[in-house]
Order: structure tokens, then C-alpha cells, then sequence
């Protein structure tokens, strides 16, 4: 996963230290995951769309998903994605270099141990979610009526490395920040966390506030859920006591700035966060319909 992050950090550097979308940082981002994706024996294809971004009379900005797919049952999708835009100022690598990179290996470690999902697994690489999310709504909005019935579940990563981050999970039935997903997404909750409780790490959960990827899939009535390492907000005393690092310092110093590199990121974090991903993508993948 490391090498996936200097791979970002090299793309952007080469390209005015963006990833935007929209930008040619974007654009070889995008052949860098495709070439990841085709080497692991997977067919990527570019989902287009266009969206308006900021003063009137500025360009549409164009832009595209990339998604790739595993055998199995396509009644029983589980679309696992990532967002792989950068905001304008600064190269992304935790925000969401970090996600990409647990999501891409998720994809390489189900096709090198020769997992045969029973279901489809969908692996989506979404545009545009910097700047409002556009990526993953025109996904779900191009979904037909019988094809959103048969998206059993999102798992959405967006930030799986801050350097003083905690290991959350969305809350997914609303037990402690009031907002559920629809159902199933307590199901989803509860195998991120049986995963923690398995590997004897502490992990706590982070409220659905609309601010990612798994927002279209939520109000679709879809059932969703993921992991977030932190932003803007601070540490409190009890994140300290149970994750380690520093108390009243902010999660991710480095948030939407130019400094978020490489330097920015926590690869134990990483690491344990893209574990979860595994572990939930492959119980999705094997399940029995009920």
C-alpha cells in the first residue's frame, strides 16, 4: 500500500501537486489504478460524467468513476469504493491516496489467494467527491430501479491513514449519533467491528453526516457503511487513552492542505484500517443470500 501512496505522491508532484478532478493529476491517477486493476486480472472501465463547479460562467469540469468487477451473482452486489480526486490545493495521500490504496488491495489480495465470490464485488473509484460528491451520485443515479435492488451494500474507505487518527466506524444503525442508514446498515457496522474486536483493536464509531461517498447509496435506501480515520476535529483525552497519540492535537493537521504527502499518513493505521476492508468485502462476497 505504501508503494500506492508514493505512486500518488509522485503523480501529483508531476502534475502542479494536484489530483483534482478534472486535471491531468486526476488523469494519471486514474491509468495508475486502471494499470494496478488490469494487472491483478481485472477489466476497469471509465463511468463519465460532468459536473458544475465554482463561479458562474466557468466550464463544466469532466470527469469519470473507474469500476471493475469480480465474478459472482450480480443480485448480490457490494460496491466497495473509494474516492480518488484530491482537493485542488494539495496532493490528497491521506485524503483519499489512503483510501484508494486499501481498496486496490483489497481487489489484488481477492484475485491472488483465488477467492470465487458468490456475489458480485463492484470496486469503484469515484470522481468528483471533492467537490460535491458528483461521482458516486451519478452513480447511483444511472442505477435502474431492479439494479439498485440488487446492491446489497456500499462500503465506503475515505481516509484510512490521518497521523494522529482512530480506528471508526460509521454508525450505522443510529444507536449513537441518531442518524441510521437504512437497514442492513447495522450489519455493516457490526462485521467492521467484529473484525477490530478479532485482532484486539480498540475502534469506536463516527456518525453519517453526509460528508462521503456513501451518501447517494444512504438516501437510495441502499445499506452502507465504512471507515474514517479523522479530519479537522481534535483528539479527545479518551481517543488518546484508547488510540494512542495526542490529546487536543487535530486528527489530520494536514486536511485538504497542500502538506497532506505521504509524510501525512500513519501506516499502522493504514494497515489495520485496509485489514477491516478486506475482512468486510470478503464476508459480502461469500455470504449466502437469506
Amino acid at each position: 500500500m505504501t508503494d500506492h501512496l508514493k505512486a500518488l505522491q509522485s503523480i501529483a508532484d508531476a502534475n502542479d501537486g494536484t489530483r483534482a478532478s478534472g486535471t491531468s493529476g486526476y488523469e494519471e491517477s486514474a491509468k495508475y489504478v486502471e494499470d494496478q486493476l488490469r494487472a491483478a486480472g481485472y477489466s476497469p472501465v471509465r463511468q463519465t460524467f460532468s459536473f458544475k463547479a465554482g463561479r458562474r460562467g466557468k466550464p463544466r469540469v469532466e470527469s469519470f468513476n473507474i469500476l471493475a468487477d469480480t465474478g459472482g451473482s450480480a443480485k448480490h452486489t457490494i460496491v466497495v469504493g473509494a474516492h480518488l480526486d484530491s482537493v485542488k490545493e494539495g496532493p490528497g495521500i491521506n485524503d483519499n491516496g489512503s483510501g484508494v490504496a486499501a481498496v486496490l488491495e483489497t481487489a489484488r489480495w481477492m484475485k491472488e489467494t483465488g477467492i470465487t465470490p458468490a456475489n458480485r464485488v463492484r470496486f469503484a473509484f469515484w470522481g468528483g467527491e471533492e467537490e460535491g460528491l458528483y461521482g458516486s451520485q451519478h452513480y447511483v443515479d444511472a442505477l435502474s430501479q431492479a439494479e439498485r435492488g440488487q446492491t446489497a451494500a456500499n462500503l465506503n474507505v475515505d481516509m484510512a491513514a490521518s497521523p494522529n487518527g482512530v480506528r471508526s466506524v460509521h454508525d450505522g444503525d443510529g444507536s449513537d449519533f441518531g442518524h441510521a442508514g437504512p437497514a442492513g446498515s447495522k450489519a455493516i457496522e457490526d462485521i467492521f467491528f467484529q473484525y477490530f474486536k478479532e485482532n484486539s483493536l480498540t475502534a469506536e464509531t463516527t456518525p453519517f453526516d453526509g460528508g462521503s461517498d456513501y451518501d447517494a447509496f444512504l438516501s437510495a435506501g441502499i445499506p452502507g457503511g465504512g471507515l474514517f480515520t479523522g479530519d479537522e476535529k481534535r483528539k479527545t483525552q479518551a481517543q488518546a487513552q484508547s488510540f494512542g497519540g495526542a490529546a487536543g492535537k487535530v486528527l489530520d493537521p494536514c486536511y485538504h492542505e497542500s502538506c497532506d504527502t505521504i509524510d501525512n499518513t500513519n501506516s499502522e493505521l493504514l494497515q489495520e484500517m485496509s485489514g477491516a476492508l478486506a475482512y468486510a468485502t470478503a464476508a459480502y462476497a461469500m455470504a449466502k443470500p437469506a
